[in-house]
């Protein structure tokens, strides 16, 4: 009876709870997904993104991030800040208008949303009279006005967006004041853009779509110049002294018209097509930023030849002779210039290009000779290449780091050394308590390293894996190559690029041991990297040896994809972490698992096949095990392979219900008195219910037949220094773990140091275990005689961790899909085990130990295991017990992408996908906490909303 009763609570462990474990989402790495919109504040020194899912995020000096989601989750159209405030409109694609504010709350910001409107018309009136096209913030601060589709102008005022209906602009009183012979109705037909004259607030210069642009005067309601476009327009732009302005069209021209007292209807000073002759492409937005030295920037997006270069996505920048179209491999969503003068000067000098693609953030600095980008220290391209797996190792050694980021400076000596000019910001927490990186591997065969230690996820060092293999690319081609007469003058920026030369050289594992600095990246093609690092360049030979995992077997052929060729004689490498063997897996499948234990100088990896072990020091191969079941068909036809043996899996479909059906007769047909055993069942619920709280009811989980595809899967693999042959002598050893639901255990022997060359590694099978379910084995974990993990490799040689317990008895813990289960060692006899399945109704999908410590006090912590699961949800299970401590739900259980990315870390905390090019952080731990932290400090308003000011936003990572 005791089996079924539930533990009480325990007050004293409810209060430790809730000082180890807390749940939070703290903040998204990477670059927005699907951004729309894009505006910038040189008051504050603030960006502000929009995205088509409604979300706007804001970023100003690095570290420093806000975000708001519009409840209606439509597209952010356009982004405009109030001038000299802390405040910001946003316009969505169902035409409402969003007022966000920046205010301080428990001694940081907060973006919050304070009002919302929509223009609504006179009854019976069209859609198209009250659809907002262009929106002006007034540099009084008081008033937007929102240019229509109807031609009509209304004017809002700020904050209560209450309409002023008497200082509406409509076209019929914009006609009024023109020549009946230049204008006609359809001249002012939709406004595309609205510009407030830099010297005079009274004035705001009006543009319709036809080509038609009126310097309007608001104080007496008329027209004091008129200017005829001949082509459509499609944005203007005031020079500084408000003399002249700019226009660009739909025909990939520009037009600079002066404004004079004297004239109402000037003509044009100067009217290009750049590059002309043939028919171009529009130009959709221009700047003419003038200088000291007289000569000015022109710089605008589009208006590339339509025949040749229709395609490209250009923003083009012209000094004098100098030219460059900047061409980027997503569409570009929008851009602006920040500037260096005084806001009094006389002059803008530009000094950065910040272009949002749809892709990445490119920021190019024009105040240095050839123009170079700049790296930005956040909104990174995650998905330069598509991410295909990701690795987390906290905790990183000084000595480490700084070589990891010597060898990345030496990567990017190509980007400029100017300080970031998005730059508003004051830090208000402490610096991150220590140095974390998140490694992920991409489709095109590349490694990034990433400084995750903080709120900004920046890029240390990219590791490339191509110079090992022969491939259609040459690694020497210069993509921003420019030849001298090439014309236009497209220079390639940005590092958005999701082909892949070859899918096959795509990254499938990483392991880092932080202490040695060896690196072990297995891909897509069977192939299994050792890596050391050395800070210089270096040339030499990568060795090869070949794995056979099907050595033993007969009849099989594999139909998946080739390996990889590899290149014959010496290979150069960059500084950094440089191959020194190579193992190939036959058949060349994904590799699926990996391991690496340093001291040993041993490399386990695992496929669909089998298993192996490499002797990386000695640079020979230990010994491979072959997974296989006969029935596993699917397993030969590889990831790549259009061949897929559907007549199987119906067959196989087919059985699972014969044998569903068949179990169920059994169950109803059960021998003996059916009534006896309901009347004895309904007379034990009755007297449970009455003295006891039931145990939840456990579901009937259908055994898994050897036959399923894919049983010989290697899911997992594990080093362990443990007691395997008997309870007196302790050996090195190797476990796997398969999709089946086996486990293997190998004994490991490891010559001594001093005759490790000379003396082969041996390996012999000691034990297999196979699960009652044939679940599969996700999870493998030794825990001492004290009950706690086994120190991670040459962890205890550095004074990191306690020796393990070798006096106690060892406990071996096995984590399947459905259940966690103890076993004694070296008996393997079962202890205890925690059924999730049968009692959840979910999954194990992911697995690790983390380290919880207490917010009250440093001197407590303890181990327990993070499980996620098919249903999204993070649960917390003590060790050695296997007790569940507290649940969180953390993913959707519809965004099966995101649970397979998920990657835990040491101390609690967690990153998966929310979109291919972005990683939400979270953290189970009370004490570790990575959350912005940012303070807005507004600088002395003024009537110029070309301000700079010194003051602006900061955050950091804390330790809570």
């Amino acid at each position: 009876m005791r089996r079924f009763l539930r533990p009480g609570h325990d007050p004293v462990r409810e209060r430790l709870k809730r000082d180890l474990f807390q749940f939070n989402k703290t903040v998204e790495h990477g670059f927005p997904h699907q951004p729309s919109a894009l505006g910038y504040s040189p008051f504050l020194h603030l960006m502000a993104i929009g995205t088509r899912s409604g979300a706007i995020k804001l970023y100003g000096a690095p570290g420093v991030e806000f975000m708001g989601l519009h409840e209606e989750n439509n597209t952010v159209m356009q982004i405009h800040f109030i001038p000299d405030q802390c405040q910001l409109v946003t316009l969505l694609d169902d035409n409402s208008l969003h007022l966000w504010s920046l205010r301080q709350h428990s001694g940081a910001s907060e973006l919050r949303e304070e009002h919302r409107f929509t223009l609504k018309g006179p009854p019976g009136s069209p859609p198209s009279a009250t659809q907002i096209t262009a929106v002006l913030p007034h540099s009084s601060r008081e008033v937007l006005y929102l240019g229509t589709e109807s031609g009509s102008i209304f004017v809002v005022e700020l904050p209560s967006f209450r309409v002023r209906e008497d200082r509406t602009i409509t076209s019929e009183a914009v006609l009024q004041q023109l020549p009946e012979d230049s204008c006609n109705r359809r001249s002012c037909e939709l406004v595309e853009a609205l510009q407030e004259h830099p010297k005079n607030p009274d004035q705001i210069l009006i543009g319709y779509s036809r080509g038609l642009i009126v310097l309007w005067d608001l104080q007496n309601s008329k027209a004091t110049h008129h200017f005829l476009g001949s082509q459509q327009l499609e944005n203007l732009y005031w020079q500084r002294d408000g003399s002249k302005f700019v226009s660009c069209h739909s025909d990939g021209s520009y037009t600079q018209w002066p404004v004079s007292s004297d004239n109402r209807q000037p003509e044009p000073l100067e009217s290009l097509v750049p590059y002309g002759p043939f028919p171009c492409k529009a130009i959709s937005k221009i700047y003419w930023q003038t200088t000291r030295n007289g000569l000015p920037y022109i710089i605008f997006q589009g208006g590339m030849p339509r025949a040749s270069y229709g395609d490209r996505h250009s923003i083009t920048v012209i000094h004098g002779s100098q030219q460059t179209a900047f061409d980027f491999t997503s569409r570009v969503i929008d851009f602006f210039i920040t500037f260096s003068s005084e806001p009094a000067a006389e002059f803008e000098d530009p000094s950065a290009l910040v272009v949002l693609a749809e892709e990445e953030l490119v920021v190019i600095d024009l105040r240095t000779a050839g123009w170079p980008a700049v790296q930005p220290p956040y909104l990174a391209s995650l998905h330069c290449s598509a991410i295909t797996c990701s690795h987390h190792v906290s905790n990183i050694p000084l000595k480490l780091w700084e070589r990891i980021i010597s060898a990345g400076s030496k990567q990017n000596v190509q980007y400029s050394r100017m300080p970031w000019p998005i730059n508003g910001g004051t830090n208000v927490a402490p610096d991150p308590p220590q140095r974390d990186l998140l490694l992920t591997g991409h489709e095109d065969g590349t490694v990034r390293f990433w400084d995750a230690s903080g709120v900004c996820l920046h890029l240390l060092y990219k590791l490339s894996t191509v110079r090992v293999f022969l491939t259609d690319a040459d690694p020497n081609d210069n993509m921003n190559a420019l030849g001298e007469d090439e014309w236009p003058p497209l220079r390639k920026v940005g590092t958005f690029d999701p082909y892949s030369d070859d899918p096959r050289l795509g990254i499938q594992k990483i392991y880092l041991c932080k202490y040695s600095g060896y690196l072990a990246v297995a891909g897509t093609a069977g192939q299994v990297l050792v890596m050391e690092l050395n800070d210089e360049d270096a040339e030499h030979v990568v060795d090869h040896a070949e794995a056979d995992l099907l050595q033993d077997q007969e009849g099989y052929r594999w139909k998946g994809h080739e390996k990889l060729k590899t290149r014959d004689g010496p290979v150069r490498f960059e500084a950094g972490f440089q191959p020194f063997v190579l193992i190939q897996c036959q058949p060349p499948a994904v590799v699926t698992s990996l391991a690496l234990h340093s001291e040993w100088k041993l490399a386990a990896f695992g496929t669909s096949h089998g298993f192996g072990l490499f002797d990386h020091q000695q640079k020979r191969l230990v010994f491979v095990k072959c997974t296989l079941h006969p029935s596993d068909q699917l397993a030969l036809e590889g990831p790549l392979s259009r061949v897929k043996s559907l007549k199987k899996s119906l067959r196989q479909s087919f059985r699972r219900i014969r044998r569903s059906r068949v179990s169920s007769r059994k169950r109803r047909g059960v021998s003996g008195n059916a009534s006896e055993v309901q009347e004895a069942n309904a007379k034990f619920d009755q007297d449970a219910l009455q003295e006891m709280e039931l145990a939840p009811v456990q579901r009937k989980i259908e055994a898994r037949s050897a036959e399923d595809s894919f049983t010989g899967f290697v899911r997992t693999l594990y080093f362990a220094d443990t007691f395997l042959r008997d309870s007196s002598r302790h050996c090195p050893s190797l476990w796997a773990g398969t999709n089946g639901g086996t486990v293997h255990a190998f004994c490991l022997r490891v010559p001594p140091a001093e005759r490790r060359m000379d003396e082969p590694v041996r390996a012999e099978q000691a034990k297999e275990i196979q699960l009652m379910h044939r679940a599969p084995v996700v999870g493998i974990l030794v825990l001492d005689g004290r009950g706690t993990p086994l120190p991670e490799p040459l962890e205890v040689a550095h004074d990191l961790s306690k020796s393990p317990d070798m006096q106690g008895s060892h406990q071996l813990l096995v984590v399947s899909e459905e259940q966690l289960k103890v076993f004694t060692l070296p008996k393997v006899s079962s202890k205890l085990k925690l059924k999730l399945t049968a009692l959840e109704g979910c999954r194990v999908r992911k697995v690790t130990v983390a380290n919880f410590g207490s917010c009250k006090t440093d001197d407590y912590s303890e181990n327990n295991l993070a499980v996620l699961t098919n249903l999204g949800d993070i649960q917390i299970i003590s060790l050695p017990l296997l007790k569940l401590q507290i649940r969180y739900p953390c993913i959707r259980k519809e965004d099966v992408s995101g649970i397979a990315s998920c990657v835990f870390t040491k101390y609690g905390q967690g990153f998966y996908l929310i979109s291919p090019s972005e990683f939400e952080r979270f953290s189970l731990s009370t004490k570790w906490l990575v959350e912005p932290r940012c303070v807005v400090g507004a600088p002395e308003a003024t009537s110029n909303n070309h301000v700079h000011s010194k003051s602006g936003l900061g955050s950091a990572a804390r330790r809570s």
